[in-house]
């Protein structure tokens, strides 16, 4: 994926956009061109790794844009969610299945069957995790995963501390993620779940053939700068984008500007 600036002094796997829509469509075309090159059919489906939040908005709104002009079909590609709130039902509006069905899967053409995303209700947490993990693998290989960065440099919900080897678990949110998630909760952090399911660092890395994360907003600086810039790591989960052979950020340039002085590198 070309990008709008150079950046291979700093990191090779950095394209920059000027701006967080710029670098959605961009990413959203690149998808559509992927299915659409794979030529997926109903026992060869397209397996595509999807995030929530709100950097992937505008990522979804494209491929919908496409979908509804007939440019790509999403009848035979399978998708994996990253996580999903420990114990708040699917009809509650902050839930990730709500997410996903209100922005991206109510507008497109992806069958029921082929939709996968972690129940956070399960009775027995473990064994939902230990079945989504095993699914995942069934398929042989993810094709394509778009992720996201929290604000502490976390993908999906492993937080700092999580191991490169870690795979499909029940995790406790720090503060910094119930702070940055309780504006989808009125401001109210005691409403903001305090656990949540979530593939491992391994799940992703170790099981896709394509890993693309999007880091959009000053609020994203030091996620970005301490990835881009120090060792893999569990301190910064995102570093661990570096063990894959085939990784990309693309960060518009708010992210990577931000506020200088909350770097912490």
């Amino acid at each position: 994926m070309s990008s709008s600036l150079s950046f291979s002094s700093l990191i090779e796997y950095l394209a920059l956009y000027n701006s967080a829509e710029e670098a959605s469509v961009k990413v959203a075309d690149t998808i559509a061109a992927k299915i659409n090159a794979f030529n997926p059919t109903e026992s060869k489906p397209f397996v595509i790794g999807l995030p929530t939040g709100s950097s992937p908005l505008k990522v979804y709104a494209r491929l919908i844009e496409l979908y509804k002009q007939g440019k790509v079909d999403f009848s035979n590609v399978v998708s994996f969610n990253m996580d999903e709130y420990y114990q708040l039902p699917p009809s509650n509006p902050e839930s990730y299945h709500y997410f996903m069905y209100t922005n991206f899967f109510n507008h497109v053409n992806f069958k029921p069957e082929n939709i996968n995303i972690l129940n956070g209700l399960a009775e027995d947490w473990e064994k939902e995790c230990q079945r989504y993990e095993a699914k995942i693998k069934s398929y042989g290989k993810i094709n394509f995963f778009l992720g996201g960065m929290g604000p502490e440099g976390h993908i999906a919900f492993n937080e700092s501390g999580s191991k490169r080897d870690s795979k499909t678990r029940r995790i406790k949110l720090v503060d910094s993620t119930i702070k940055a998630n309780s504006r989808f909760f009125g401001g109210d952090l005691n409403k903001v779940p305090k656990s949540a399911l979530t593939v491992g660092i391994s799940t992703v890395l170790d099981n896709s053939e394509e890993v693309l994360v999007v880091v959009f907003g000053k609020g994203k600086n030091w996620a970005l700068l301490n990835t881009l810039t120090r060792k893999p790591t569990s301190a910064v989960p995102g570093t661990f984008l570096k063990t894959h052979p085939n990784s990309i950020i693309v960060a518009d340039y708010d992210a990577i500007e931000g506020e200088a002085s909350t770097a912490k590198i």
